[in-house]
């Protein structure tokens, strides 16, 4: 019987497990290799910020939901992977044999800004939140204008911070992003990219200088280094290049998802709805596999919803052409919240 890895507890193998529930796979060994036994839903971690949520509303227990599809949960973070032996490191110096591997492990935040040693990064979420627990948050700096950091931002002046959003960009996405931020009372810093933080913490951006109580960072994804040291091909910045099967390009015995993988026929935004499907496909060409059938190519959907909480129970939609906005679309939001967290129970 094969044995297969899933390293990371990411929205693919999630789905992976969400789906094994309903139909197991019985003709594989299957293992879970995730940092945490449980780990908080991104999608809610504004809210918990904002105060809307308890934290133990927005955690997912992987180890429970792994044990619910008689998979083995290791606890572990993979720092080396051989895939010419077939073997992933963990950084206890342990190693774990694999027939078949897939990999959902996410980003991290850009850290090549001198003197990020001296901000707080936003992932893990898990790590973030217990430090940003107990900061001083009187005065906080985000460097890095995108979603994530634009919902954290207004979850900490919901909760009463004055909060500077630098963004190197000289526009947000989605569109109705920027008036929101101005209107929860976020100073935005449009075009001006975080170019040094020195110890204080304060942020320099070229001739200026602030000084804050904590700088946090939610800049653009960067890859785990280990993924470009595995030997594997990558993309020009470390992310693991796959086909449309979402098979490394150089090895079929190894699948990577979300925002650690680039496909390389179509590249799809590093978000989580498009990390979701990809994670559906992966279950069922599982299934394909376990029968001696090829595996399916996956196909991005054109268009996806972005949900984004804007601190107060209010929050902003967007598909393609289509915008909305206001309290009933936090409602929304946080119903398919629920949904999903309660669906991995």
């Amino acid at each position: 019987m094969k044995r297969l890895l899933l390293i990371g507890a990411g929205h693919a193998h999630l789905a992976i497990l969400r789906a094994l529930k309903k139909e197991p796979l019985a003709s594989a060994r299957l293992a879970v290799v995730a940092p945490r036994p449980s780990q908080m839903y991104s999608g809610m971690l504004p809210g918990v910020i904002a105060g809307h949520y308890r934290r133990d509303e927005a955690e997912i227990d992987v180890a429970r939901l792994a044990g619910a599809v008689s998979a083995e949960f290791i606890q572990g973070e993979v720092v080396k992977l051989d895939p010419a032996h077939k073997l992933a490191r963990l950084a206890d110096a342990s190693e774990l044999e694999y027939d078949q591997i897939s990999i959902n492990v996410g980003a991290l935040p850009e850290r090549t800004i001198p003197g990020a040693q001296f901000a707080l990064s936003v992932k893990p979420h898990e790590a973030f939140y217990d430090k940003l627990r107990v900061a001083k948050l009187n005065r906080v700096a985000i460097a890095g204008g995108g979603l994530s950091g634009a919902e954290i931002a207004m979850a900490l002046r919901h909760r009463g911070a004055a909060v500077t959003l630098y963004s190197e960009q000289g526009e947000l996405w989605p569109p109705a992003l920027l008036p929101a931020l101005r209107r929860a009372g976020v100073d935005v810093r449009l075009g001006m990219a975080v170019e040094e933080i020195e110890r204080g913490p304060v942020v320099v951006v070229g001739a200026s200088t602030q000084e804050f109580d904590l700088v946090l960072l939610a800049t653009a994804a960067a890859a785990h280094p280990w993924l470009r040291g595995s030997g594997l091909p990558c993309d020009e910045r470390g992310f693991i290049l796959v086909d449309d099967t979402l098979r490394s390009i150089a090895n079929p015995d190894v699948f990577a998802a979300g925002d650690c993988a680039t496909l390389r026929s179509e590249p799809v935004p590093r978000s989580g709805v498009y990390s979701l499907r990809q994670g559906e496909t992966l279950a069922a060409s599982l299934r394909n596999m376990a029968r001696g059938e090829s595996p399916l190519p996956y196909r991005p959907q054109r268009q996806a919803l972005v949900l984004a909480a804007c601190g107060r129970r209010y929050a902003l939609a967007h598909r393609g052409g289509w915008s909305a906005q206001g309290r009933w679309v936090w409602w929304w939001k946080n119903y398919l919240d629920r949904r999903w967290v309660k669906s991995l129970a």
